[in-house]
């Protein structure tokens, strides 16, 4: 099978969030099980830089129409692994940025609408260049395209099936990773589409008087996914469906909610490269050796085996709860405990939990930044890890975090409340801590987690149950393949 992913992210080229790693995992898997993978990605700077990507070969001159313009590009391609071809469209005053969709201080490009409606409008050209020169390469039986920045590719395949009659994917998938992203632009955005003009209403892609791209990938696809069968039924619902639910309900015939996995080539304890000792369930002494070299990292105080270490990696958003960690603020000044977080996002949490660490400097400890390396130390070195989402759609770290023995405690939403067992509820089973995501409950948590950690057996049992779950994408990758082969 011919399979072609559009995605904004892939990890390891660019990366703010869990697209990039679903993305790359799943074309991988795919490949591994012998399909031909593509996987379209815009040509940012750092993905250019990239050693995978320095010698990519020029594959096409692209001259794609925007509005009342043409705009030229180019699309470059090359191969990091067998059955994979990774396509990078090439737009300078488009794609050379430091940063893919905006910077914290200044928030969003202004320009993100034009810079994503061209991405998707080079994709489908690119897809009908190849075909028409009899070329294998990116000829489609699915195009799968991922979130806002690639939700308008199903619609536009449609339109140019209808205008050149000929016909470049079988059919098309579209997966929603997250339903606050929308892809919103005012509507005079809408004339760059060069859609139809009976696109432009309530049918189509308006949305409160505005445009939203998402709303496109959930009505023109012919199969639309979401991360976490839960999260699948959250978004039919107001509270979740940040205000889409109506739009999701359309299409719930065709919504399916399928469990991303994790790579365990790149997220595996006993073989993990960026940890300074690798260890297994069968093995834990290395995870004390992480541990020690966290606090050492952060120049926090060494802690003894009753003092527990907690973990955070994330976007420092809302939706992460970051508002629930704070309100918490005294839990982690007042216990004998070690608290480390990574992660940038609004610029009040970043100053507010920065804050928080200058309160207790040997305790606490705040890294501003994206930093891989960083986050697999954390995941190892945590005794427990932090996830109070207020919504989560399927989330990766609390599998990352029970593959590597660290407990989670999370929200009981969306793909967290699929994948985390509360070990107080069933403690056969057990592999986490879970609370619905308010500031009471998650200091209830917070609690029952010291009791835990001071239970040594207890401890190790549920890190036992969550180190032998298979949480790879080898299970993930069967369940899209089934989904492929069904439409």
């Amino acid at each position: 099978m011919k399979i072609v992913h559009v995605t904004s992210e892939l990890f390891p080229y660019i990366k703010t969030g869990g697209l990039a790693d679903a993305v790359a995992a799943l074309g991988a898997a795919l490949a591994d099980k012998g399909h031909e993978v593509a996987v379209f990605l815009p040509g940012y700077r750092a993905v250019r830089e990239h050693p995978d990507a320095v010698k990519a070969e020029r594959r096409h001159e692209l001259r794609v129409e925007l509005g009342e313009e043409f705009l030229s590009g180019e699309v470059r391609c090359f191969s990091p692994r067998q059955g994979l071809t990774v396509y990078l469209v090439c737009r300078d005053e488009f794609f050379d940025r430091r940063f893919p969709y905006g910077t914290a201080d200044r928030g969003d490009y202004e320009d993100n609408a034009q810079r994503f409606i061209f991405f998707a409008k080079a994709v489908v050209e690119t897809l009908r260049l190849e075909a028409g020169e009899g070329a294998s390469g990116c000829r489609a039986d699915v195009v799968h395209a991922h979130d806002w920045q690639a939700a308008l590719v199903p619609l536009l395949l449609r339109v140019a099936e209808r205008r050149h009659g000929q016909r470049l994917a079988e059919r098309t998938v579209f997966t929603i990773h997250n339903i606050a992203f929308q892809g919103i632009a005012p509507a005079s955005r809408f004339a760059l589409t060069n859609l139809p003009a009976e696109l432009r209403g309530i049918e189509g892609l308006e949305y409160h008087g505005q445009i939203s791209t998402i709303k496109a990938g959930i009505l023109f696809s012919d199969t639309v996914t979401t991360v976490s069968p839960r999260y699948a039924r959250e978004i039919q619902t107001p509270e979740f469906g940040c205000g889409l639910d109506g739009v999701v309900r359309t299409r719930a015939s065709v919504l399916r909610g399928l469990l991303n996995g994790i790579d365990p080539a790149v997220w595996n304890p006993a073989t993990d490269p960026l940890l300074p000792a690798q260890y297994s369930a069968d093995g834990l002494a290395g995870k004390a050796k992480c541990r020690a070299a966290l606090l050492a990292a952060h120049g926090l105080a060494p802690a003894e085996d009753g003092v527990p270490v907690y973990g955070m990696v994330c976007r420092l958003t809302e939706q992460k709860g970051v508002e629930l960690l704070l309100a918490n603020a005294e839990f982690f000044l007042r216990e004998d405990c070690r608290l480390v977080i990574l992660g940038t996002g609004a610029r009040h949490f970043e100053e507010a939990v920065a804050a928080l660490a200058a309160r207790a400097p040997t305790k606490i400890a705040v890294s501003l930044k994206l930093d891989e390396a960083a986050s697999h130390l954390i995941e190892a070195g945590a005794d427990f890890f932090l996830m109070p989402s207020l919504f989560e759609p399927c989330g990766l770290n609390q599998m990352y975090s029970q593959a590597y023995g660290t407990v989670p405690i999370v929200s009981e939403v969306g793909g967290l409340a699929d994948t985390v067992a509360d070990a107080d509820r069933d403690g056969e089973h057990g592999t986490g801590l879970t609370h619905s995501p308010t500031a009471a409950a998650m200091a209830d948590a917070l609690h029952r987690s010291l009791a835990l950690f001071a239970d040594k057996s207890r401890y190790a049992a549920v890190q036992q149950h969550g180190m032998r779950r298979d949480f790879s994408w080898a299970q993930a990758a069967s369940a899209y393949e089934a989904l492929y082969n069904g439409i």
